[in-house]
């Protein structure tokens, strides 16, 4: 019966992974683009008004507009190379948008445990929250 559990885990694991909306999939791609430090795709993603909710950490704010891509060419610049774990990712989804969830740990020089979520409508990113969750590393 152990057996027969474990084997149903991975295959509803699997399925879920198989299926991954377009939202999953930027998301996805930006977590990418943040470990390898590409602040140009990371910025460009951005709908018009959007926010950036960093909470905890040296880059503690709230950001709109183009104090978004500082605050990212400030984080490529102090924590260059990085390479991401991430795990729990759930998207959900309905006619007006989707939202992503996550919980990534970057590590590069330092290990960078992040609670995050992002919010697409229309296929753009309107509102990010970047919580620093040391939770993440035990």
């Amino acid at each position: 019966m152990k057996n027969l559990m474990i084997g149903t885990a991975f295959t509803l694991v699997t399925a879920v992974a198989a299926h991954a909306g377009p939202a999953m999939e930027m998301a996805e791609a930006r977590i990418a683009a943040i470990a390898a430090g590409d602040t140009a795709t990371v910025s460009k993603e951005y709908a018009e008004g959007a926010t950036l909710h960093w909470i905890g950490g040296p880059l503690d704010g709230t950001y709109h507009g183009g104090e978004i891509a500082s605050v990212w060419g400030k984080f490529a610049k102090a924590q260059p190379k990085l390479k991401a774990k991430t795990t729990d990712v759930v998207e959900a989804m309905n006619p007006k948008g989707a939202t992503v969830t996550a919980n990534v740990v970057f590590e590069g020089k330092d290990k960078i445990p992040v609670r995050y979520v992002l919010v697409y409508r229309d296929g753009k990113l309107t509102d990010e929250i970047w919580q620093i969750d040391p939770a993440l590393l035990k």
